[in-house]
């Protein structure tokens, strides 16, 4: 009797930490498609000489986006700006 307890306890464990592992696995496989997704990706200005903002940008993923800002700033003069990618914008 007691060793049916323990048993169905810990399969109640093993199930319980498989369905944590499953809906954690979900979140963060969503970020990694967007990365790879086309559509306006919003990005933090990161600059070391100006001050910092932020701004969006169309591409074919999130780096030909983050490209498309970086050389938009170098181009008018902020050569030490880098976007760093925060998400895609739905819609």
């Amino acid at each position: 009797m007691i060793m049916r307890r323990i048993v169905a306890a810990a399969l109640g464990g093993v199930l319980f930490a498989a369905a944590g592992v499953a809906a954690a696995s979900n979140f963060s496989s969503d970020r990694q498609v967007d990365f790879f997704a086309s559509g306006t990706h919003q990005f933090y200005i990161w600059c070391s000489a100006n001050q910092d903002y932020v701004a969006t940008a169309d591409g074919a993923n999130a780096e030909e986006a983050q490209m498309k800002l970086y050389n938009a700033a170098k181009d008018s003069g902020n050569s030490a700006c880098w976007p760093v990618w925060q998400g895609r914008i739905a819609g």
